[in-house]
């Protein structure tokens, strides 16, 4: 999946430091409440790879498998999404 993530909100690092969520690792069975609590620019990720319902509360709960499965979207497929966005913001 190819995008671009300029318009993504950035992360703020300082909000997490205290929290060690700088370190948060990423994989199918992490929350979407957690992904987005850590860096809410994944949120502009997971919209860009057809999941539109980002801010629904019933989300929050969902591993990012579950939710994929809801869209009929590839998790590894999203997981690479999202990874090549924190590759980015963290260059």
């Amino acid at each position: 999946m190819d995008i671009d993530f300029s318009s993504a909100v950035p992360y703020n690092k300082e909000k997490y430091t205290h929290r060690e969520m700088n370190t948060l690792e990423i994989t199918t069975s992490t929350t979407m409440g957690e992904m987005l609590e850590y860096d809410m620019g994944i949120a502009y990720v997971l919209m860009q790879c057809g999941m539109h319902c980002v801010g629904c509360p019933s989300s929050i709960g969902e591993s990012l498998e579950e939710a994929c499965a809801v869209h009929g979207l590839n998790p590894e497929d999203v997981l690479d999404a999202i990874q090549s966005y924190l590759e980015a913001r963290d260059q």
